[in-house]
């Protein structure tokens, strides 16, 4: 539900659903089939671009599909938006739990969709000591699949992330003169 909340006007087949739910096409198929029952979303063809030949040949053509989009005209639809897009999804510990084994965290900080600041240029600030890329990919590719939506996020070791400080890197200043939340800090930022 999510999903379709966040990306209210883009429509999506079951493949896109499926990969970003991170759910099988069986289970989604069945969801879809509720929430289409419900009138929550609604079937809508669309045209999406797919890459077509090999090597040099290869060209950009539109492909129509058909998928499947919110329907603004949803009885409850305002209801649900508090719901599940105001409400939280994760506590500050959760938060935290899942990005501990990804580096030695020093920082954590989280704007934007965790706080319902829209026009945030991060979701997510990340600074820590022997960082592990991959681990923390995953870790937010996990988060995405339960928020329903691409997350921004940067990571730093610590000594990048303190020079970018002393010499007010803006997007450093942009994540710490607007809203946010610390969920970890030990450099006492």
């Amino acid at each position: 539900m999510r999903l379709f909340l966040f990306n209210a006007d883009t429509p999506h087949n079951l493949d896109e659903i499926s990969k970003k739910v991170k759910s099988s096409k069986d289970s989604i198929r069945k969801e879809i089939s509720d929430l289409e029952r419900a009138e929550f979303i609604k079937k809508k063809a669309y045209f999406q671009k797919v890459e077509t030949g090999r090597g040099k040949k290869r060209k950009l053509k539109n492909k129509k599909c058909q998928g499947y989009i919110l329907n603004k005209d949803f009885h409850y639809l305002s209801a649900l938006q508090n719901l599940l897009i105001k409400i939280p999804p994760f506590t500050s510990r959760e938060l935290e739990r899942r990005f501990k084994g990804a580096s030695s965290l020093r920082l954590l900080i989280v704007s934007g969709v965790f706080i319902q600041e829209w026009d945030s240029v991060l979701d997510l600030l990340i600074v820590g000591d022997r960082i592990n890329n991959s681990s923390i990919d995953r870790a937010v590719s996990a988060l995405e699949s339960e928020v329903g939506r691409e997350l921004s996020y940067a990571v730093f070791d610590t000594s990048e992330f303190e020079y970018r400080m002393n010499v007010y890197d803006k997007l450093i200043r942009d994540v710490l003169d607007y809203p946010h939340q610390k969920i970890v800090n030990k450099l006492g930022v």
